[in-house]
């Protein structure tokens, strides 16, 4: 990001701002969510797996952004998609019923899912490929960041004003700002003038290995803290917590993934994070001990970050830079696929066969992705030398 605010200040801070806008009103939700349908609505796991897979269809749907920037820039989509979020997370907060639950969970998440491709896209066109991981993992921890704020924040004000003025709080403040952010234009330097919505075979890999990640990802997040507060009870406040302690840890650990990435390559990368998230998911299958249970939550949040490595490989393999948003958006549906189905089928065989059955289903997925992910090649001339960032003039 240091090379990226020397050649162009204006989109820098637009891309700062806005990520800490975007993270900040999800993390609050997500820290409340849990609390929230269970205490408030009173949701069982078949229904919390029936929502959880429903707010995943804005995600299912996330290769339309490729087809958005062909009329609209991504700075303006990230905008819109900020106020969107805001406005989900206040829905959230008038919520009564499953139905108006509901409603307000799949508003937020479209926000959500049409931000982060664009994001992403905007960031590995404006820097070269030699740095784009350090950058990616920087701006990664900028969302760790606005994280810790928000846990923060509910962990002192939840029982002050309760779930659901946090919710009316802070979409609306989150609404306002994504609204600040409309006027800002970008007159696009270094950038391709245009974009294709082009899918290709050559990156079979990178598709499939982002079906696999999102399947990995929505069992942890639907099943964990629904573990954690279900079978052992834990308050909103230890929610909050350990999110406040992810943030923490992410806020360094994104900008270290980053780097790793960078020195030993997005197929090490990987391999070292399935490999570690075999022991996590049997750690949720089979540990009854709170504290080590958290400790393998943290981790968990700490693995993700390795994600970005699928990102900066179909920098390294696309064909041309034209092409990455619309398949940044497909690797988001891709990802997204086996997230309508995974929270349904891990709800319905935890109702059948206990908590454990979920996470074991992760275990086989995990080992498959590690398998898959040996497959990887990277063209050497895919490692440029530092190149003077893209222009983007405010």
């Amino acid at each position: 990001m240091k090379e990226l605010f020397k050649a162009n200040r204006g989109l820098a801070l637009y891309l700062v701002v806005a990520n800490v806008a975007l993270f900040f009103g999800f993390r609050v939700w997500q820290a409340l969510f849990n609390n929230f349908a269970v205490e408030e609505i009173g949701v069982g796991p078949a229904e919390v797996g029936g929502i959880q897979a429903i707010r995943e269809i804005p995600g299912l749907l996330g290769f339309v952004v490729g087809f958005l920037t062909l009329a609209l820039a991504e700075t303006r989509l990230m905008a819109l998609s900020v106020v969107v979020l805001g406005l989900g997370v206040t829905l959230t907060g008038w919520a009564h019923t499953i139905p108006m639950l509901l409603f307000g969970t799949l508003v937020m998440s479209v926000g959500f899912h049409f931000f982060v491709p664009a994001n992403n896209s905007v960031l590995l066109m404006a820097v070269d490929k030699g740095t784009a991981p350090k950058a990616l993992g920087q701006l990664r921890s900028l969302g760790a960041l606005s994280a810790l704020l928000a846990t923060g924040t509910v962990y002192f004000l939840a029982e002050r004003i309760g779930y659901r003025g946090l919710f009316w709080g802070v979409g609306g403040m989150v609404t306002l700002m994504g609204l600040c952010f409309l006027p800002f234009r970008f007159d696009e330097e270094g950038l391709p003038p245009s974009r294709k919505v082009k899918f290709r075979r050559r990156y079979w890999l990178y598709y499939v290995l982002a079906f696999l990640l999102g399947s990995r990802r929505h069992i942890f997040t639907t099943f964990a803290i629904f573990l954690l507060v279900r079978e052992h009870g834990i308050p909103v406040q230890t929610t909050a917590l350990l999110y406040l302690v992810n943030s923490l840890v992410n806020t360094y650990a994104y900008q270290w993934i980053g780097k790793l990435v960078t020195r030993f390559g997005e197929r090490w990368v990987l391999s070292v994070g399935f490999a570690l998230l075999v022991f996590v998911f049997l750690g949720y299958a089979y540990i009854p001990h709170l504290s080590l249970l958290y400790a393998l939550f943290v981790l968990d949040n700490v693995i993700f970050g390795t994600s970005l490595a699928a990102s900066t490989y179909l920098q390294k393999i696309a064909v041309s830079e034209d092409e990455l948003t619309s398949n940044l958006s497909l690797q988001q549906t891709l990802n997204h696929v086996s997230a309508i189905v995974i929270p349904v089928v891990g709800g319905t065989i935890w109702t059948l066969f206990g908590a454990r059955a979920p996470f074991l289903m992760g275990v086989g997925i995990v080992v498959l992705s590690l398998i898959l992910v040996q497959l990887m090649r990277v063209p050497p001339t895919a490692v440029e030398k530092p190149r003077e960032c893209a222009k983007v003039r405010a």
